[in-house]
């Protein structure tokens, strides 16, 4: 008896016949569309003689049986398979990946990230095959995985078909954006529409998009993060300034936080989780943990190689940071910081740890922005430490995120170079 309804991995490895009973070959994979109101198969992908992949459309299919897929012709194309843009391989793509699950009928799956192990196709009466349900597993810390729950695929958070490669006018401006700064990159992107926004950034390397999308309103990191794989979505925040991740994580539910922090390398996600436990619109909530800190017996020389870092915000490079170890933050006791400038005077030899400015006052996590704004203008500085009551440097504070939170919510709205052009323009009436 034809079955309607069937798991993927049942399917791989079953023979293919043809009408007239004949071996084909054997199934090897499915073909699925993933759109934003369901999934359904396209078709399977047949191994023919000399292990040549094809496809074969599900509208040949006449019935699955339990040992074999039977085809309503004798005919197949044998041009080798290619996937298209849009598509994904139920078996190479879907299983193994990484999802989470939002149902109230699997609480224990609730904030969680859970792994892909099997996928249910249902025939309709239209005779298309259509994706109701995956079988999901979660893993201990040795690698065991749980016992599969299936689930309903609405229920699946996550899942992106991300393989469609980009037309040519969008691979243009993605190549035009290789020399430009991200906050220009940002800028661009923010003035396309959605869909080629979220297409454009998809094409993006997890680096580069990190960067841009820190120069992006919130929103638009919202809907960029929600178009990708919930696993490429963990691989893009690892990438981002802790600072800049807890800002893009605070704008998401609280599940799907958690999930995404669950699939961060614990070595980025545990500074970022510190920085969430603070108040919004304070220094905490503000400050990056990974300024320059050195121990005072540190060089000069090794200090200006730090502040060489072409990847350090310029606003970072300006201060160096000297502490009793342990030199990660939270750190041991602060000793005072070192100027930028005062470095470039010093033999490279000389240690920082004579050269300090022991009196600079520091920023408290609970300080607010306006306070910041006036100890930024009080002492004529971009960077300011962040301790806590017990002395230990916590992280620091750059005036570019300062500005960032103190700007209206729609400041990218208006091109800064317009906005200064129409002022111009405006004077000179």
């Amino acid at each position: 008896m034809s079955a309607s309804r069937v798991f993927v991995g049942r399917l791989a490895g079953m023979i293919l016949l043809g009408a007239d009973g004949e071996s084909v070959g054997r199934v090897r994979d499915v073909v699925v569309s993933i759109r934003p109101s369901g999934a359904r198969a396209l078709g399977l992908v047949g191994e023919v003689a000399g292990k040549r992949r094809i496809f074969v459309p599900m509208l040949r299919i006449a019935s699955v049986d339990p040992k074999e897929v039977t085809m309503n012709t004798s005919s197949v194309n044998l041009r080798p398979f290619r996937s298209r843009a849009g598509e994904v391989a139920a078996i190479d793509d879907l299983m193994g990946s990484r999802v989470h699950v939002e149902d109230p009928e699997f609480p224990q799956l609730s904030g969680r990230a859970v792994e892909i192990v099997d996928v249910e196709l249902e025939r309709t009466r239209t005779r298309d095959w259509e994706v109701r349900r995956v079988a999901v597993v979660t893993r201990g810390r040795l690698g065991r995985p749980s016992a599969p729950s299936v689930v309903p695929l609405d229920s699946v958070r996550g899942l992106s078909a991300s393989g469609a490669a980009p037309v040519d006018a969008d691979a243009e401006l993605i190549a035009e954006f290789e020399d430009m700064r991200s906050p220009d990159v940002a800028q661009q992107l923010h003035d396309l529409s959605q869909e080629r926004r979220v297409r454009i950034a998809r094409e993006m390397d997890d680096e580069r998009l990190a960067d841009v999308l820190a120069e992006l309103p919130d929103d638009e990191q919202t809907e960029i993060l929600d178009d990708l794989s919930i696993e490429r979505a963990a691989d893009v925040l690892e990438e981002m300034d802790p600072d800049d991740a807890a800002d893009l994580l605070g704008e998401l539910s609280d599940e799907r936080a958690d999930v995404l922090l669950e699939l961060m390398d614990p070595e980025d996600s545990e500074p970022v989780r510190r920085l969430m436990r603070f108040t919004p619109e304070t220094v905490g909530a503000l400050m990056t943990p990974e300024p320059i800190v050195l121990l005072p017996q540190a060089t000069v020389a090794e200090a200006l190689a730090h502040a060489r870092n072409p990847e350090l915000p310029l606003s970072l490079s300006s201060l160096i940071f000297v502490v009793r170890p342990p030199q990660a933050t939270p750190t041991g006791k602060y000793l005072g910081c070192v100027h930028l400038q005062k470095l470039l005077r010093e033999p490279p030899s000389a240690l920082v740890g004579g050269i300090l400015d022991p009196d600079l006052p520091a920023l408290g996590v609970d300080d607010s922005e306006e306070t910041a704004a006036r100890y930024f203008a009080t002492y004529n500085l971009v960077c300011g430490p962040v301790l806590d009551d017990d002395g230990h440097l916590l992280g620091a504070v750059g005036v570019d995120d300062l500005l960032d939170h103190l700007l209206p919510e729609d400041w990218r709205d208006d091109d800064w170079r317009v906005h200064r052009d129409s002022q111009r323009a405006a004077a000179g009436a």
